[in-house]
């Protein structure tokens, strides 16, 4: 049964008036999550579309202007299809049936064609930009981003990557990234070259772990299917049949992603990821992410992917800090 049939089969929408939609979901399990624990959800979903809603035993009733209560009856048809893709439903997908730079005409399977399904959850795109991105990951050998924090450049690029690792598309995935945090240099930190290296690639762990468990990871790294490599130790090697990721690329030189693109071989994708306002090189004007970008853009087999505070999925504020930033930094140049 196609998705578009399970959604019809589960949904009964009648217009009861000019101002009052009556909403019947004949599906209990999915009902519950589309709810939420104490209504949650529904408290969200009536907050952000401006409508009065109200809910009794398989029946959501939605009150306001005919745009709102046409604007929360899209985001409950796109909440169902989540939920028939992935199982589950979660604060992010509550914002994001809503948001409107996603396009939210269609509420069908097509909107989910870019899902990646790990072991431990399915990740889909949440806006425009990340679905670029992840069409990109998947069908450019290199890919370069640049946008704030909590945009999804390194937790998407990871789950990518990671898949086609377990799908033996390729034979390993490589982290890389510059070693510039508060002045201090690998020699000087404890431990052998991953223990020196990991903090600085905690991030990544933290999207590795969060979509395929620490198991799987631990096991893959133990066995050189995920390498660590710090960006120095890149020079002079041809990365075949791997994935590798070079992430905070803002604290890298222009040289230096020179020479990490430079390494791609055969049957391998690189991925460059950066945030340009967030560069921790003592001098700022040595960052060479923008002045690669500039560089790269004419050529078309690099896809260049650029964020905004618009494609922020962490916490709401997230973005509202973002622009707060970009505003004050614009005042300053005036």
């Amino acid at each position: 049964m196609s998705e578009i049939s399970k959604l019809e089969q589960n949904i009964v929408i009648k217009k009861i008036d000019k101002e009052t939609i009556n909403i019947s979901i004949n599906n209990n399990e999915i009902l519950m999550a589309i709810v939420g624990q104490f209504d949650q959800n529904l408290k969200n979903l009536s907050d952000l579309t401006n409508t009065d809603v109200f809910f009794r035993g398989n029946s959501i009733t939605c009150k306001g202007s005919n745009e709102n209560t046409s604007m929360f009856c899209n985001a409950i048809k796109f909440l169902i299809n989540k939920y028939f893709l992935t199982n589950i439903i979660e604060k992010e997908d509550i914002v994001l049936s809503v948001k409107k730079n996603f396009e939210i005409e269609e509420t069908n399977v097509k909107r989910f064609k870019q899902l990646i399904k790990t072991p431990k959850k399915s990740v889909i795109a949440r806006s425009k930009k990340q679905s670029d991105y992840i069409k990109a990951l998947k069908e450019n050998d290199i890919v370069m981003s640049l946008g704030p924090a909590g945009t999804g450049k390194s937790f998407l690029a990871v789950s990518v990557g990671i898949t086609l690792l377990m799908e033996k598309k390729i034979d390993r995935v490589i982290l890389s990234r510059p070693a510039v945090e508060a002045g201090e240099k690998l020699g000087f930190l404890p431990g052998d070259m991953k223990e020196k290296v990991d903090p600085y690639l905690r991030p990544l762990y933290d999207a590795l772990y969060e979509l395929f468990g620490s198991d799987i990871i631990d096991k893959k790294i133990e066995t050189g299917e995920i390498e660590i490599a710090p960006l120095a130790f890149m020079r002079g090697r041809t990365l075949k049949n791997c994935y590798a990721i070079l992430d905070e690329a803002q604290n890298a030189t222009e040289t230096q992603i020179k020479m990490f693109l430079t390494r791609i071989g055969e049957n391998s994708k690189l991925v460059v990821n950066g945030d340009p306002s967030q560069i921790d090189l003592f001098n700022k004007a040595h960052s060479g992410l923008v002045k690669s970008r500039d560089i790269l853009k004419g050529l078309k087999e690099i896809k260049i992917i650029e964020f905004d505070h618009n494609d922020v999925v962490r916490h709401p504020l997230v973005s509202k800090i973002i622009r707060a930033y970009q505003k004050k930094s614009t005042d300053d140049k005036n």
